[in-house]
């Protein structure tokens, strides 16, 4: 048995919005580098943490966590369409094990995913990836949201499962770091609003309408055309100082509240990173083999790129 943690951004903005300078080959090395750590791993089982952002999971049933035993991608931001490649048996098992530990997780056998799961395993694995793997959903834009230490205690039960099936597992984490895009809130919405947040299809051409308009809007933010809050550098060092260090109580003491005014309303996907390392510390000591970050401004977002392992297995 041994544990490894891959965790990085996902943006919209990743090959559409030029970062500027030589940023976005920098990210791109990185990648490679967790592609080469990963690969090198070898693991046996993947559990990808992701959250959405109301493509698949909505307020028609909006849980804090769910694995999901059968998946399909909703295919955004040119991610994945239709059945995904999801290891149903271990996802079972595993949904079982977490629930015996305590924690109450819920179990789709349709999950729907977005590019919050799918963008970073795609980067490692390649588009329309066949290797087998387990998502399991962490809400991080339904409010209200879970505090911190239940996302902690979560990811501890997600590691002990994982150790329980004597194979090497990679954890994956796709989200955050600082960023500020517009999440709808149900509450004070319209009932329009509050009728898409509960149930929502969507046809290609109107999924292509939709992310042209973001895009549109992420330009005008690189141009400096448009007001929101900025990315925060300070507050992405100190969250993944606390990664690094490997003492994820920390967490405890962190507010959703804190989350949003210091991070922004995309910070709350940093959720799946706590979850990832909460996951990862029940295994012992580990070390970061990939660990790189940029304030990307043009983005209005932080993005990490970074890859740890058990020390019992460096």
């Amino acid at each position: 048995m041994t544990l490894a943690v891959a965790a990085m951004s996902h943006a919209p903005s990743f090959g559409n919005v030029d970062p500027g300078g030589t940023i976005f080959a920098e990210i791109n090395s990185a990648i490679d580098d967790v592609r080469a750590f990963v690969e090198d791993f070898a693991p046996d089982v993947t559990i990808a943490l992701g959250p959405d952002h109301f493509n698949g999971v909505m307020y028609e049933m909006m849980p804090p966590f769910c694995v999901g035993a059968q998946a399909n991608g909703v295919g955004d931001w040119g991610t994945a369409a239709g059945p995904l490649p999801v290891d149903s048996d271990t996802a079972r098992e595993l949904h079982r094990l977490i629930l015996e530990d305590g924690i109450d997780i819920a179990r789709s056998e349709r999950l729907q995913v977005d590019h919050g799961v799918l963008q970073p395993l795609e980067f490692v694995y390649g588009h329309d990836f066949k290797n087998p793997f387990v998502p399991i959903f962490v809400n991080s834009v339904g409010l209200p949201l879970t505090p911190m230490n239940r996302v902690r205690a979560f990811g501890e039960a997600v590691g002990r499962a994982a150790q329980k099936l004597d194979k090497k597992v990679l954890i994956f984490a796709s989200g955050g770091l600082s960023h500020n895009p517009p999440i709808p809130v149900w509450d004070g919405a319209s009932d329009e609003v509050k009728e898409r947040l509960i149930h929502l299809e969507m046809t290609p051409e109107q999924r292509e309408v939709r992310e042209s308009t973001m895009l549109n809007n992420i330009r005008k933010f690189a141009e400096g055309k448009a007001t929101t809050q900025p990315l925060n550098a300070e507050w992405d060092t100190k969250v993944l100082d606390v990664f690094r260090a490997g003492d994820m109580t920390v967490v405890d003491s962190w507010t959703n509240e804190w989350f949003g005014a210091e991070g922004g309303s995309g910070a709350h996907e940093v959720r799946t990173w706590i979850a990832a390392f909460s996951a990862l510390s029940t295994a012992g000591s580990y070390s970061f083999q990939v660990d790189r970050y940029w304030p990307v401004e043009t983005w209005g977002a932080g993005f990490g790129v970074v890859a740890a392992v058990t020390d019992s297995a460096a």
